[in-house]
């Protein structure tokens, strides 16, 4: 496992243009973070668990954490092994009596059974290193200087002319005062 880093659930964001989540993992130990793109009902069930929202009937992460107890196999992390055009893959490794079993899933369904089961959240380093990002790699070298705002020309005779009839309007408002000829309710 040397070649993995753990992370955790930093956020689950919503993208308002399109049904989809961006799950963003941040590394521990570490400034680095790793976005996926999942659908609404898996942001749905991770959030769920991330809250311990109680439900009536067991929704399907929860039916494969009982499933997997059922058979006495233990849940001990999930990985996120790699990334290729652009998809991910993970798997759930779960000990049982026959050994370690890895089973192939998509990285959201096994994060929503990794918040059931409080096991870690690994990543191989290859995809950490091909699809995390550091805030320091999108920040400037050096701080930029804001651009410097000219000062405005002053308004020609003209102009102030044509608004000085909204100025003699508001001169006349009588904000302080209540309206006496409003109904009160």
């Amino acid at each position: 496992m040397s070649n993995m880093v753990e992370v955790v659930i930093d956020s689950i964001r919503v993208h308002l243009m399109a049904p989809q989540r961006v799950l963003v993992l941040k590394q521990v130990n570490a400034p680095r973070y790793l976005t996926i793109w999942v659908g609404p009902y898996e942001a749905e069930a991770i959030t769920i668990a991330l809250q311990e929202v109680e439900v009536a009937r067991p929704l399907t992460h929860d039916l494969l954490k009982n499933i997997f107890t059922a058979f006495n196999a233990r849940i001990t992390r999930i990985e996120i092994i790699k990334l290729e055009n652009d998809i991910f893959y993970g798997n759930i490794i779960a000990e049982t009596e026959m050994g370690e079993m890895r089973i192939d899933s998509r990285p959201s369904d096994a994060i929503a059974i990794a918040v059931r089961a409080h096991v870690p959240i690994l990543v191989h380093v290859d995809v950490m290193d091909s699809a995390g990002m550091s805030p320091e790699q999108d920040m400037p070298a050096e701080p930029a200087t804001p651009p410097q705002k000219e000062a405005p020309e002053p308004l020609t005779d003209e102009a102030n002319d044509r608004l000085s009839i909204f100025k003699d309007f508001i001169d006349k408002l009588d904000i302080d005062k209540p309206d006496n000829d409003k109904p009160t309710s």
